[in-house]
């Protein structure tokens, strides 16, 4: 293929012999580089998608081969100008391939540093135009490689809340699809108005605006930060767990959702991250380490983003994980998904009795739907059962379940003595706050930004900066106390204490239950069913009842004039 395309490039410029013997050598090297650079990107998609060690050399040598190809072009590009015809685009897509690998080495290893790089090679493609003459050839299968590009670059955006950016690219995106419908008359016009409304709406998802005082929009991050987590304090006596491993599913219908992540999917990823370092200072290459100046402690735990999985894909990652996790470690499970109620009436009360939630149904088993849906006696097969999940509790677990059907996950059976939570939603919402599930959970919400949940609540949309801060000042101030309750608790299960050594599940724990006492305060949330619950139940007068937490809650909301929708004297109230 090489030789072949030599022989055209080099008699498109003159005559063969007229080229000097290292021009020519320039040129062979160049598309001896190119193939396999394409050999190797094509390959990734062989690699299995799940377990943490086989993919690893064979990401290097692709990563090799691009560094030389990059590098090769920039040295050479007058040569590759003239006897290889080399066009801008070329080069973008070169970039392009790179951005795209240094995004999915942050997917195999969570380490957010790898989305700055990939940030930086998609926007060199926008700042130097590498696509901008695309428009001019009369090859509609080169714009669309342009508009995949733009949607990649989004995708990192976002993961990297860079907002103004993303609005930006999203205008010249909705220009350029215009531009190629327009001059192609294409099919898939259609779709890319789709993306172009997933993109927009995904970004107004959020229910609350933090304003500057030029009422420029705040925006704000949720990763993990240094002042994030409560900091554990003498006395507290805490397991040494650490959070390795993260499944993180989305199956809800309807819900705003782009590439493959629904809102609360991004969420939750986010709040099990730490905040993005600069990777230059810290790394050689992906996998190879420079220096020893790389903080302590700075991993991520491993994730699996799940978006709509069969019951078999679901099943296959969490076996995967459940394997590979290292020794006093947690699996961390958190489900976003359509609940899954138990058909017709059970003498029982097994771990198979209570319904689920939705996994995905291949089309291809219709027949095994219908037959289903005759024989009430059976149970949903297109479902993840608490039973499911009892194999997996031979090692430490934390379930977040998040759906209309979060309860079935209360009937859990700790079989095996390992440390066991399960943080559940409400199973449903006031009728005041019921519209807003298509821009994502509330539950999840006060997992991942529990000051906009609150706002959000309190009737809030908007705030100033100042104010803001002022109140996560306050919030931080609320977090230490609750992990005081927690582990000053004379009759709390000491599965909750085995994970608070961890910062991400004390952090999570701690915003567990500022929601939960938030939502018993509340004048509107009256329905037991209003309230999230969890396995096992924590001693509600010493954590989501406590009078020292209804005190901070009432404070923080006087903070923002916003009182009279909490109740008072909330004990009197039970």
């Amino acid at each position: 293929r090489t030789e072949f395309a030599l022989k055209e490039i080099m008699s498109s410029g003159g005559a063969e012999d007229d080229i000097p013997q290292a021009e020519r050598k320039t040129v062979t090297d160049f598309c001896y580089l190119l193939d396999k650079s394409k050999q190797l990107f094509n390959g990734l998609r062989d690699l299995p998608q799940y377990g943490q060690k086989q993919w690893q050399s064979y990401f290097g040598r692709t990563f090799d081969v691009y560094t030389k190809l990059w590098k090769f072009q920039q040295q050479h590009r007058q040569i590759l100008d003239n006897r290889y015809g080399l066009k801008r685009w070329q080069i973008g897509e070169i970039a392009s391939k790179i951005g795209q690998l240094y995004y999915h080495y942050y997917l195999r290893t969570s380490e957010t540093s790898y989305l700055n790089e990939a940030f930086s090679f998609y926007s060199a493609i926008r700042q130097r135009s590498y696509y901008s003459q695309v428009n001019k050839e009369d090859r509609p299968e080169l714009v669309v490689k342009k508009l995949r590009y733009y949607a990649r670059f989004i995708v990192v955006c976002l993961l990297l809340n860079k907002m103004d950016v993303v609005k930006d690219l999203v205008k010249e995106l909705s220009d350029e699809i215009e531009d190629y419908t327009h001059r192609f008359n294409t099919e898939d016009q259609v779709e890319w108005n789709l993306v172009l409304q997933e993109v927009a709406a995904f970004i107004e998802a959020d229910p609350v605006m933090v304003l500057n005082d030029d009422n420029t929009i705040v925006i704000t991050s949720n990763r993990l930060s240094e002042t994030g987590a409560p900091l554990l304090e003498q006395g507290m006596i805490v397991g040494q767990l650490a959070l390795a491993d993260a499944l993180i599913i989305g199956n809800c219908n309807n819900q705003v959702k782009f590439s493959e992540l629904t809102i609360d999917m991004f969420r939750m990823l986010q709040a099990l991250e730490r905040e993005p370092m600069n990777l230059a200072s810290q790394m050689n290459k992906p996998g190879m380490q420079e220096s020893t100046e790389k903080p302590a402690r700075r991993e991520n735990p491993h994730k699996y983003l799940l978006y709509k999985p069969t019951f078999s894909q679901l099943y296959t990652f969490l076996a995967a994980s459940f394997k590979e996790l290292p020794a006093n470690s947690v699996l961390l499970i958190y489900l976003s998904a359509t609940g899954v109620f138990p058909s017709g009436r059970s003498d029982s009360e097994g771990p198979y009795d209570f319904g689920g939630v939705l996994t995905n149904s291949n089309r291809d088993i219709i027949n095994g739907d219908a037959i289903h849906k005759r024989n009430q006696s059976y149970k949903e097969m297109h479902c993840l059962h608490p039973g499911d999940l009892y194999p997996f509790t031979r090692k430490p677990l934390f379930i977040i379940v998040d759906s209309s059907n979060s309860v079935a996950y209360k009937n859990f059976t700790n079989l095996f003595g390992q440390p066991l939570v399960c943080l559940l939603s409400p199973t449903a919402y006031p009728k005041a706050l019921q519209d807003q599930s298509q821009r994502g959970s509330l539950f999840t919400l006060f997992l991942n930004n529990p000051l906009m949940a609150f706002l959000f609540v309190s009737g809030l949309s908007s705030m100033r900066r100042g104010l803001w801060e002022k109140c996560q000042d306050y919030l931080r101030k609320i977090n230490r106390d609750i992990a005081q309750l927690l582990t000053h608790s004379r009759s709390i299960d000491q599965s909750f204490l085995q994970f608070f050594g961890d910062e991400f599940l004390r952090l999570l724990l701690t915003r567990f239950i500022f929601c939960s006492a938030t939502m018993r305060m509340h004048k509107i949330f009256r329905e037991t069913r209003n309230y999230p619950e969890s396995y096992p139940q924590l001693p509600r007068d010493e954590t989501v009842e406590n009078p020292h937490l209804q005190k901070h809650i009432l404070e923080l909301a006087s903070i923002l004039d916003v009182r009279n929708v909490f109740l008072e004297n909330t004990l009197d109230d039970y």
